[in-house]
């Protein structure tokens, strides 16, 4: 059966190739701003959910669509990707003075042949050290920080060194947690 991975985002697609799978990649077209949540667990799955909804239309064939979405909670506060450079240096000095940046990341998994639909959240946190500010200023002009939930990667090449440790699995940290999408996984093609 057809795999599509209902996501724009080039680390979901690197992590979920490295994975071996073979899919196909869609979009889905919705405002992720409109959706909004107070509680920062359901905000990325609410968002994942509507994902799927908008891709569901487009796709004929029987197909499992995965979708996902993430946010990071730092110090209490949601932070989704930075809006502009000033935000994403705030972010970044925020990680600097050892505060973790803790991933919500939602997956649904939603099986188009027999109609079911599984769901779930990772949580995962990354620690840095501290980063000097000319390494945040050269990482934020690479672009990097505007795509990412949070303004952060942890496999960049000028944060790794500043990266102190994680909690959980890089892969959910940076989008994609497989052990969930693989339970997910199975969970629509049972029986």
């Amino acid at each position: 059966m057809r795999l599509i991975l209902g996501s724009a985002s080039k680390w979901r697609k690197i992590i979920l190739e490295k994975a071996g799978y073979t899919f196909e990649v869609m979009t889905a077209d919705i405002d992720e701003k409109a959706i909004r949540s107070e509680n920062y667990e359901e905000l990325p799955l609410l968002i994942a959910r509507a994902k799927a909804d908008a891709l569901l239309l487009k796709i004929v064939e029987p197909s499992i669509l995965i979708t996902s979405d993430q946010v990071v909670v730092c110090d209490g506060e949601l932070w989704e990707k930075p809006k502009d450079e000033e935000e994403a240096k705030r972010f970044m000095k925020s990680y600097s003075e050892g505060k973790a940046g803790q991933t919500n990341t939602a997956v649904v998994v939603t099986n188009t042949e027999n109609g079911k639909r599984a769901e779930g959240v990772d949580i995962a946190k990354a620690y840095f050290k501290e980063i000097p500010d000319k390494i945040i200023e050269e990482y934020i002009k690479d672009g990097d920080a505007s795509q990412c939930s949070g303004g952060f990667t942890i496999d960049h090449p000028l944060l790794i060194p500043y990266l102190d440790r994680i909690e959980g699995d890089n892969d959910s940290i940076e989008g994609l947690p497989m052990k969930l999408v693989e339970r997910l996984l199975k969970e629509v093609q049972a029986n």
